[in-house]
C-alpha cells in the first residue's frame, strides 16, 4: 500500500444528508476533514502489486468528452466509452422510485439507459419504466410478467436502446420491442432458456444470450430470428450474465461456462474461441468460471475479466492472448485510451497499461461494514471513469471518487441505499441505482 494513502483516505469524513453532497463528494486533497462521523475505506493488504518499472509511468488520458445517451449496457455496443464529461461540481437534482428493489428472493441486475430524452429502468419483478432525464417525472411503465402469472421468478435480464425503441430481455425468456416513446411494444420473440443479461444493438440486429449458453441475433426492426449459435452449457453461473460486445463486423460473447466466443455478426459463425475459467480460485465462488463483466472491444482487442480469477487481453482478428493477469472480476473493464481501469473480486481497484498488461497502481477498497467482527461484506461495483475521476459505488451506500492517476481516494458521499448495480453517466449526469430500487440523478 502506498504511503500516506490510508491517512488521505481516513480524513474524508461521510456527509451526513444526501442533500449536503453537492461537489464535495469529490473531495479536496488538502483540505480540511469533511463533517460527519469517520469511515475507513483502505482496510485490507493487497496482493497484487505494481510493476517496479510501470509504476513510474505517467497516465495520460484523453480529454473527458460529453456522451448524450448512454443506450444500452456498457454505454456503447463495443463497451469502449473511454474518458466521459460531466460537471466540475454535482449535486443530486431527482430521485425516483422504479418499483420493486432487490430482496432475499429478487434482485435487481439491470443497469438503467438513458436515450431520447428518457431514463429506462427494469426492477427486480420485470417492470419497465421510462423517466424524463430532465425531472424524473414518470412517462410510462409496462410490465414484462404474463397477465396470468404475475409471482414467476424473472430473476435476471435489462434492456437496450436505439433509434426510439427499447429493447427488453426478462428471465422469462422474452425479448420485446417496445417504443421508447408511448410504452406500447412492436413485437415479442420467445426463447427456450431465461435470459439474464442485458441484449446488445448493433447494426440494426438485437443480440441476446440464454442461460443455456445460446446466442441469437434477432431483427431489430420487427423481431424476426436471424441466426442462433449454441455455445456449451454450464449447469451453475452467477446472477447476472454479461452483455455481449459488438463492433467492427464481429460479436464478443462472454457465457456461463467462462467461454470468450467471437461470432460474426451477420450469420453468427465462430471465428475464435478462449477461455477464462482456469485462472487462480481462492474463494468458494471462484470456482465458477463464469465471466460475467461485459466484454471490451477497442483498438483490435478484446478486454475481458472472468470470475474464476483471469483478466486477459486478446486479439479481434486471431483470438491470440496480449497478455493475461490472474485476477479476477465480474464488472466490465473500464479502457480509456491506453489505460485500463479494472475492479477486482478482492475489493482492488486497478490500473493497467493496456498495451502490455502491466500493474500501475492499486487500490484497495474496504472489505467489511463491521471489519473488527469481518461481517456484512461490502460489493463494491464500477468504475466509472468521468472528470478526471473514477466512480466506484458499494452495497453499503456509499460512492467513492478516485484519481486515475495515482489511485488516491478523493472524496466520497453518501447514498440513500446500498448500490450494487454499476453506474451511468449521460448528458453530463450520473445515475444510480439503488438496492432499495431508487434511481438517483447527479448533476
Amino acid at each position: 500500500m502506498r504511503k500516506g494513502l490510508l491517512t488521505a483516505a481516513a480524513m474524508l469524513g461521510a456527509l451526513p444528508l444526501l442533500a449536503a453532497c453537492g461537489g464535495d463528494w469529490f473531495g479536496e486533497p488538502e483540505g480540511p476533514p469533511l463533517p460527519g462521523t469517520r469511515i475507513s475505506v483502505l482496510l485490507h493488504d493487497t496482493k497484487i502489486h505494481p510493476d517496479a518499472e510501470a509504476a513510474k509511468t505517467k497516465i495520460a488520458l484523453p480529454k473527458p468528452q460529453p456522451n448524450a445517451e448512454w443506450p444500452q449496457t456498457g454505454g456503447l455496443s463495443h463497451h469502449d466509452m473511454e474518458h466521459l464529461s460531466i460537471g466540475a461540481t454535482i449535486a443530486p437534482v431527482w430521485s425516483a422510485s422504479i418499483g420493486a428493489g432487490s430482496s432475499t428472493d429478487d434482485h435487481l441486475i439491470a443497469t438503467p439507459v438513458i436515450g431520447g430524452g428518457a431514463a429506462f429502468t427494469m426492477d427486480s419483478r420485470a417492470h419497465v419504466t421510462a423517466f424524463d432525464a430532465k425531472d424524473g417525472s414518470r412517462l410510462w411503465r409496462f410490465d414484462l410478467t404474463p397477465d396470468n402469472d404475475e409471482d414467476s421468478v424473472v430473476r435476471g435480464g435489462g434492456l437496450a436502446y436505439d433509434n426510439g425503441r427499447l429493447f427488453a430481455a426478462s428471465g422469462l425468456g422474452e425479448l420485446w420491442g417496445i417504443d421508447a416513446k408511448s410504452g406500447g411494444f412492436y413485437w415479442k420473440a420467445k426463447l427456450d432458456a431465461p435470459l439474464r443479461a442485458a441484449p446488445t444493438v448493433y447494426g440494426g440486429r438485437v443480440f441476446v444470450v440464454t442461460a443455456s449458453n445460446r446466442v441469437a441475433a434477432f431483427a431489430a426492426r420487427d423481431g424476426k430470428k436471424l441466426w442462433e449459435y449454441v455455445g456449451a452449457e454450464e449447469p451453475s453461473g452467477l446472477l447476472g450474465a454479461a452483455s455481449p460486445a459488438a463492433d467492427l463486423g464481429v460479436l464478443v460473447v462472454a457465457m456461463r461456462s467462462g467461454a470468450i466466443a467471437a461470432l460474426r455478426v451477420d450469420n453468427g459463425s465462430l471465428l475464435w474461441e478462449d477461455s477464462l475459467a482456469t485462472g487462480r480460485r481462492t474463494s468458494g465462488l471462484s470456482v465458477l468460471g463464469d465471466v460475467k463483466a461485459p466484454p471490451v472491444i477497442a483498438d483490435g482487442r478484446v478486454y475481458a475479466i472472468g470470475n474464476a480469477g483471469l483478466a486477459a487481453a486478446i486479439d479481434l482478428r486471431t483470438g491470440g492472448r496480449v497478455w493475461e493477469k490472474e485476477f479476477g472480476g465480474v464488472d466490465m473493464p473500464w479502457l480509456a485510451g491506453d489505460f485500463l481501469y479494472l475492479l477486482t473480486n478482492n475489493n482492488e481497484v486497478v490500473a493497467l497499461d493496456a498495451k502490455r498488461g502491466r500493474i500501475l497502481w492499486v487500490t484497495p477498497l474496504s472489505t467489511w461494514k463491521k471489519p473488527e467482527k469481518r461481517s456484512g461484506r461490502i460489493i463494491w461495483t464500477g468504475p466509472l471513469l468521468a472528470s478526471d475521476r473514477l466512480l466506484v459505488a458499494g452495497s453499503h451506500g456509499y460512492a467513492l471518487s478516485i484519481s486515475p492517476y495515482t489511485g488516491k481516494v478523493l472524496g466520497y458521499a453518501s447514498l440513500p441505499d446500498g448500490v450494487t448495480v454499476p453506474p451511468v453517466a449521460a448528458g453530463g449526469s450520473v445515475y444510480f441505482l439503488t438496492d432499495g430500487g431508487d434511481l438517483v440523478a447527479y448533476r
